[in-house]
């Protein structure tokens, strides 16, 4: 008798600019997902970013977390309009959802796709809750009566250590995947500042080492660390030698950015907000305000995210399959969105990767 078939909510985040235009795309994946891996999807649009702000005063509505907690499983988030200067009242909502929730890990893979020039396969872990992102700004007057603005940047060692240990699990996991016979070591770099802040990120440098030292089970790690300038120069020059990269919340969003040029586009680009017994697919990319509506924008950021979604939820075959989907587009490159150098639009690389599946 066969396995009643699992049956998942989703919330649909979609967001400000191309968010409304990828979500739909990471909807129809999983809805074309083959019946082989015995998954049902149910879904819930719901509302966040700078344009429910404007229209409601808030940028995430109390009914958003209300039901992402009662009534989902997981969650797919498009992207935000976060105005470059101070907005009365407005606060990022994606900032926000990942205090709400406790998703305190932002996982991040870049990889290039078979053949290319420059070979990457690495994963920046991001501390997701605390670092200059906790917002505690103010701006006073000085005695000589100049403007100064102060940010509160806060580490602790209960973030620390849960970030340090998701790191040290995914390392484990992609040696897994590589197989005994690999070349390649796991390995988990540390990213810090410690030489000029030795409170704040010297707190993170330390955790994160104490939680590769007392736990025997990552003895077949390899534990380094590096200076986030001198990280961001090797990065760039030897993204090969980089198999887990795990640094606070500023300098993990800085470094997963530029990352994205080493495989040609933040449209390529996934990311999950992971927390205990929960997960948001979000693809890296912005709101892109310049193409929004034209139906170019690069779906396959969301789609990959839908993956990285689905992997935190336990469902990797499927996870799987979605990967090899993207890639097989890819690989044989009939079909790339503007970003990547083709012409097609968004729809067209939704159609060519549902047709792999």
């Amino acid at each position: 008798m066969a396995a009643a078939a699992r049956t998942l909510r989703i919330g649909l985040i979609p967001g400000d600019g191309i968010g409304r235009e990828v979500i739909p795309a990471g909807r129809q994946i999983l809805e074309a997902l083959p019946s082989a891996f015995n998954l049902k999807f149910s879904f819930v649009d719901l509302e966040a970013g700078f344009e429910t702000f404007q229209k409601t005063g808030k940028a995430l509505p109390d009914k958003t977390i209300e039901v992402l907690k009662s009534d989902c499983d997981g969650a797919l988030f498009g992207a935000v309009s976060s105005p470059t200067t101070k907005v009365e009242g407005y606060s990022s909502p994606i900032v926000a959802l990942r205090k709400k929730l406790d998703l305190y890990a932002n996982v991040r893979p870049v990889k290039s796709v078979k053949g290319a020039v420059i070979p990457v396969d690495l994963v920046i872990v991001r501390e997701n809750t605390e670092d200059l992102y906790v917002k505690e700004e103010k701006t006073y007057t000085a005695k000589d009566g100049t403007k100064v603005a102060e940010a509160i940047k806060r580490i602790s060692a209960r973030a620390s250590q849960r970030i340090g240990r998701i790191a040290f699990e995914i390392a484990l996991k992609r040696a897994s995947i590589r197989g005994p016979d690999s070349p390649v070591s796991p390995l988990v770099t540390i990213t810090h500042k410690s030489n000029v802040l030795p409170q704040t990120d010297g707190l993170f440098r330390e955790t994160v080492r104490a939680v590769f030292k007392e736990n025997p089970s990552y003895s077949s790690v390899r534990c380094e660390e590096q200076i986030v300038d001198s990280m961001v120069y090797k990065l760039f020059r030897e993204p090969s030698y980089f198999d887990v990269v795990v640094a606070p919340n500023l300098y993990g969003d800085i470094l997963s950015d530029g990352a994205a040029a080493l495989v040609g586009s933040l449209g390529l680009v996934p990311s999950a907000n992971i927390g205990d017994g929960f997960a948001i697919g979000e693809p890296c990319h912005g709101s892109a305000p310049d193409i929004m509506g034209r139906g170019i924008a690069n779906p396959i950021a969301t789609i990959r995210s839908v993956g990285l979604m689905l992997e935190f939820m336990g469902e990797t075959e499927a996870a799987g399959r979605i990967y090899r989907a993207v890639d097989g587009s890819l690989v044989e490159g009939e079909c790339l969105s503007p970003d990547l150098g083709g012409n097609a639009e968004t729809q067209e690389v939704v159609e060519d990767i549902l047709k792999r599946l």
